[in-house]
């Protein structure tokens, strides 16, 4: 195996688990809380590791630093913890990750204006019926007294913070020729903590006592693993392969890691996986295949 490949395995691998730590960590503290703690901290860690780079943002790109990290970091990761507080890790995994290319080509669209060609108009709809029938599954079985009624709305969330997640992805590519890649990832990281700790601060009824669980167990391996793992290894490996794999390969994380979510799920929270809820996956994975094809 490669280097490359060893570091390909070893992203999907801290990100396919990374949904693990949320459901423990949110199980003790306030899911926007535990979500601003982790950004808080992994965007201090990124700003010092870029060193003197960190001030390197030009003055007019200061209020499109901000907006893309309130809409990357603040308003994506709210929603993705709170969702995964209310739904399965692996169902919320593939929401999160099979639904990435789909709403980019959409937020390209409506952002930058790029043509949807019949092969994404495809994507989109396949998608589409994917996302629908995860949810109808989520919905009869809510009906029947089989789910909480409230997986319906952490797989909303998820998809909603997933779609603000792809938006400010697009509005922020102008800005990669412009500023090095870890200081725009660093502050957008540090500002979207900023926001997310606002956010909580504003509708989370957060203690004292949350506060000293950061540093207890097993809230404090959980929230290190999302610092380091999902933050840190996880960005720095996915550009490294971007460059030199290109976006494309590098992308095809979005079909191993939601399977990694699903067994851990399966095997250490004990969730449900049934033949409904893999053929909405399936849907949902060729949707992505669609649309990330060359």
């Amino acid at each position: 195996m490669s280097r490359n490949a060893a570091l390909f395995a070893l992203m999907c691998l801290v990100w396919g688990l990374t949904w693990l730590p949320v459901k423990v960590g949110v199980q003790h503290v306030p899911p926007v809380f535990l979500a601003a703690a982790r950004f808080l901290i992994a965007g201090v860690l990124m700003l010092l590791i870029a060193g003197p780079r960190r001030f390197a943002v030009p003055s007019g790109l200061h209020g499109r630093v901000l907006l893309t990290a309130l809409m990357l970091n603040t308003g994506n990761y709210a929603l993705l913890f709170w969702g995964t507080a209310k739904a399965p890790t692996g169902l919320a995994a593939i929401v999160n990750f099979a639904t990435i290319p789909l709403f980019t080509i959409i937020a390209a669209r409506l952002v930058a204006g790029e043509a949807i060609g019949p092969r994404k108009l495809a994507a989109i709809g396949l998608g589409t019926v994917g996302l629908g029938f995860l949810f109808a599954t989520r919905a009869f079985g809510a009906a029947a007294g089989a789910a909480d009624p409230l997986e319906i709305w952490g797989l909303a969330a998820i998809a909603a913070g997933t779609a603000l997640y792809c938006v400010g992805a697009v509005l922020s590519r102008p800005m990669m020729n412009d500023v090095p890649t870890l200081t725009l990832a660093g502050w957008q990281t540090l500002i979207g903590g900023v926001g997310l700790a606002l956010v909580s601060l504003a509708l989370e009824p957060v203690t004292m006592a949350h506060v000293r669980a950061l540093a207890s167990w097993p809230v404090l391996p959980a929230l290190a693993f999302l610092v380091v793992g999902g933050s840190l290894i996880g960005f720095t490996v996915y550009m490294r392969l971007v460059g030199a794999w290109g976006a494309f390969r590098a992308g095809l994380y979005a079909f191993v890691s939601p399977a990694i979510a699903v067994g851990a799920g399966v095997v250490a929270l004990g969730e449900p996986f049934g033949p409904s809820e893999a053929l909405g996956a399936a849907l949902m994975f060729a949707a992505a295949a669609v649309a990330l094809r060359r």
